[in-house]
């Protein structure tokens, strides 16, 4: 075996290995990024409800906190997570919360195939899972899948770590625009990049907003499902 080889080797098992650190994570902190729903989930909640956009599949859905603001707003949700400790949380919280008649919540891991049919959902949603650590041919395929889920016509939005963002380029770096800082590993985007993931999309927004400490800077990427990829 090359150096070369190796090296490439023991960089996808640094990659894989982020699974357990948030399945870890997660089980050991049941509310990690708080209770509120997050601003982007706001923004668009309003706009599948301006296109009436009501089945809506959530990718990366963590512990369920724009989950539960997008099935009290009334939409059917398929929360989607491979943390089996996230998926369980959100099934608990909707349970309490009375909601449980409009979620579906599975474990999945977007690096592979979807398990949903062609054509099953009239949104997807997903908060800082693309910048999650994915490389840019796992990032292409997914995009593809997500095409392949959504009706004609439906929205994908997703929110992502910029490259302006203050801890890109520090920490460890991890192969392609990836740095892994405490722990966490990110996948840091350009708008060339959002370009490169939107075949088959309309390019419909790319609005830059700030979250968190530092604070974070991320992109809000809206696109729209062209007929023919």
């Amino acid at each position: 075996m090359s150096a070369t080889t190796s090296k490439a080797i023991s960089e996808q098992e640094i990659l894989n290995a982020q699974r357990k650190h948030w399945e870890q994570t997660f089980s050991s902190k049941p509310d990690m990024f708080g209770l509120d729903r997050s601003d982007p989930a706001i923004k668009a909640a309003e706009q599948f409800e301006r296109e009436r956009k009501r089945k809506i599949l959530e990718l990366g859905s963590g512990q369920g906190r724009d989950t539960l603001f997008f099935v009290r707003r009334g939409f059917q949700v398929t929360a989607a997570d491979y943390s089996q400790a996230a998926v369980e949380t959100i099934v608990s919280k909707a349970q309490s919360a009375g909601v449980s008649d409009l979620l579906a919540a599975v474990r999945q891991d977007v690096r592979e195939p979807l398990q949903f049919p062609d054509e099953s959902f009239d949104a997807c949603y997903s908060h800082m899972l693309f910048c999650m650590a994915l490389t840019t041919s796992e990032l292409e395929r997914l995009s593809r899948e997500v095409w392949r889920v959504l009706r004609p016509g439906g929205l994908n939005v997703y929110t992502v770590r910029h490259t302006g963002d203050a801890h890109c380029g520090t920490g460890v770096h991890r192969g392609d625009v990836m740095w892994e800082v405490g722990g966490f590993i990110v996948h840091f985007f350009n708008r060339e990049k959002v370009t490169r993931l939107a075949k088959g999309f309309e390019i419909v927004s790319i609005d830059e907003f700030e979250e968190g400490g530092l604070p974070r800077k991320l992109f809000r990427v809206t696109l729209r499902k062209e007929t023919q990829q």
